[in-house]
């Protein structure tokens, strides 16, 4: 029997109950298709700092690196907002990425057919809508030297170097294979130096993919766009900043950040986490929404591990549980036939595996 050994980083606030969930549905759906999991725990965040004064200790990215994939939940919270910089959660995490070289960020909006009076826009606009933001997560304005600050001026310097984006677009590209084969690169090449490299170079590697077709767009009209006509999109590809806006605002488009994962890899490793924060405010109440957390065990099963039909099991769980009207509170007034604790729908969702 296959075993794979997957390091567990809970984190803050509502991070270890809906760690809890995921591992629950994985067990739930190893045991259905015959491998096994070993897990180990690894601290990050402000319970990292305030165990061991660094919120990102060594063992843990030891332990990441050595293991087959990371499933992470969630960092922060008010208690930490006033340390100095480096050692606030989310120095952690920006050094835990680049110190792992998880370069790739995916990000899915996908419109549930039973939700979809929960977003913002109409029916008619977001039905079918599924699209992958691939996101470049270890480059561009938020690593770029130099930078820095005066009383009068701060500046940051946006900096891709060609192999960067080659990486990533390479990625991009494979994902559209799997997908409807269409890649959308966000750019602003017509006032960006660093945009028109970026364009050019994923022009270059669109030429390895003949199946796939590319078209590009200016990040302005891809905001509107997205929110316009969000059906037109497959795959997005986009650099560090820009993605992380338009991932946002895509996420938006499925009615609640409650139900969408993610995956940041890299060359060595894969971390897969839910795209919303820690909630310290909703933390041990059992209201928590783990359904993000265990679709993004499902991605690892799909992108780490290569268990296709393990993470299909997941997702159509999910469906499933959703079609029935199995809602937590953040949902219960779209169409809930029964509202659930966190606890209580992780359960429905392993139960629901091979249904």
């Amino acid at each position: 029997m296959k075993n794979y050994n997957i390091t567990l980083i809970k984190g803050d606030g509502i991070g270890p109950e809906i760690i809890d969930e995921a591992v629950k549905v994985l067990d739930a759906v190893a045991s259905s298709c015959d491998f096994d999991f070993s897990y180990d725990e690894a601290l990050m965040g402000g319970i990292a700092y305030d165990m061991t004064g660094d919120p990102l200790p060594q063992e843990t990215i030891n332990k990441s690196l050595n293991s087959d994939a990371v499933l992470f939940g969630a960092i922060g919270g008010p208690k930490w907002d006033n340390l100095p910089r480096e050692k606030r959660p989310e120095s952690g995490l920006l050094r835990f990425r680049k110190e792992l070289g998880v370069y790739a960020n995916l990000r899915p909006a996908v419109v549930y057919q039973e939700l979809i009076n929960a977003s913002s826009l109409k029916p008619e606009i977001i039905k079918d809508v599924d699209i992958m933001v691939v996101r470049e997560l270890i480059g561009g304005i938020y690593f770029g030297e130099p930078k820095g600050r005066t009383e009068e001026k701060g500046w940051n310097t946006m900096v891709y170097t060609r192999s960067e984006i080659m990486r990533i677009a390479h990625q991009a590209f494979r994902i559209a294979q799997q997908r409807e084969k269409r890649v959308c690169s966000v750019d602003k090449a017509n006032v960006l130096d660093v945009s028109q490299l970026w364009r050019d170079t994923v022009i270059e590697v669109s030429a390895e993919y003949p199946d796939v077709e590319l078209t590009h767009m200016y990040v302005d009209n891809a905001a509107m766009q997205l929110v316009l006509n969000p059906r037109q999109f497959d795959v997005m590809l986009t650099g560090n900043i820009f993605g992380d806006i338009l991932s946002d605002e895509a996420s938006m488009l499925c009615g609640s950040i409650g139900l969408l994962p993610s995956a940041s890899v890299g060359e060595k490793i894969g971390v897969y986490e839910p795209i919303h924060g820690s909630a310290p405010d909703i933390a041990g109440q059992g209201v928590a929404n783990p359904i993000a957390t265990i679709a993004s065990a499902s991605m690892m099963l799909r992108y780490a591990l290569g268990e296709i039909e393990a993470a299909d099991k997941v997702d159509s769980a999910i469906k499933k549980v959703l079609k029935e009207g199995y809602r937590t509170g953040d949902l219960a007034q779209f169409d809930a036939k029964e509202v659930c604790s966190t606890n209580e729908i992780g359960s429905i969702i392993a139960n629901y595996l091979d249904r």
